[in-house]
């Protein structure tokens, strides 16, 4: 599971949270020429992550779909970024853990506009 690129992690979180996509969009919103996603897409269809089906609007076109096992991947990699961050967390102080908790706000403003 860990030889999956951030990238390839990237799309799945993304169709895991907002639903089935055309590639090109994918591209687009994770600002990758379409080359480049293209390859992302097959090494995540290789490896049962994601399916693709014919778009119902127009037939050229694919929609791209996580799998359950794309799923189940993503739930592991998320669980094991949960653990190494309690980890390091543990290795702070009381009051460095006060700190950033009184960022995650202003942190959470700039993820949103990324």
């Amino acid at each position: 599971m860990g030889d999956v690129s951030l990238s390839a992690v990237s799309v799945l979180a993304r169709l895991s949270s907002y639903g089935p996509d055309s590639p090109t969009s994918l591209a687009e919103m994770e600002r990758v020429r379409p080359q480049a996603m293209a390859s992302t897409l097959a090494l995540l269809e290789q490896r049962g992550f994601v399916r693709r089906s014919p778009d119902a609007t127009d037939g050229r076109r694919s929609i791209v779909a996580i799998t359950e096992e794309g799923q189940a991947m993503l739930a592991e990699r998320r669980s094991e970024s949960v653990h190494r961050l309690s980890a390091a967390l543990d290795e702070c102080t009381a009051e460095e853990r006060a700190t950033l908790a009184s960022a995650l706000p202003l942190l959470d403003r700039l993820a949103e506009r990324l």
